[in-house]
């Protein structure tokens, strides 16, 4: 494995997952939100769909990688690129709670994030999980034609299972 995509929704586990596989195989990682939203000097800036796949395709020449994320159509290009395509499909309660702990250690100061952690965002973050349980049939559909490439997990923990 050199090149692995990693997919899931919010909280499912995508870069607890993406650290420990870094980790162990010694492969950079990348969140592909610090993609869509870079730092700048002026704060985050959020890159045009054709700057993502330019950062992606720099990347990609370097050598192996591990990205992680939710999926969005301006990076599905890294869907042909990776050797190795793992869903983590998390179940729906399990992400629920994980929203909320999140959330709260946020604002506790006991986890850091790149975004701002207020209500309105743990709002965005259920209507996300939301809307990706209305559109999961049009999701798997897609993830149908790289079945050959294609591991579906439904715990971050089942790392071996990826090491074997």
């Amino acid at each position: 494995m050199k090149k692995i995509l990693i997919l899931g929704i919010v909280a499912s586990g995508k870069t607890t997952l993406a650290r420990e596989l870094s980790q162990k195989l010694n492969i950079p990682w990348y969140e592909l939100d610090t993609i869509v939203h870079h730092d700048t000097p002026h704060g985050r800036n959020k890159r045009t769909p054709d700057e993502q796949v330019t950062v992606i395709k720099d990347i990609d020449r370097s050598g192996p990688w591990i990205f992680e994320g939710t999926d969005r159509e301006s990076y599905r290009c890294l869907w042909d690129m990776a050797d190795t395509i793992i869903f983590l499909d998390t179940p729906l309660r399990k992400r629920k709670i994980r929203i909320f702990l999140r959330f709260i250690k946020q604002n506790l100061g006991l986890e850091k994030s790149h975004y701002k952690s207020d209500w309105q965002m743990l709002k965005m973050m259920y209507a996300w999980t939301r809307d990706f349980e209305r559109n999961r049939v049009d999701f798997e559909k897609r993830l149908q034609h790289y079945d050959q490439k294609l591991m579906i997990l439904t715990d971050n923990k089942k790392i071996e299972v990826l090491l074997s």
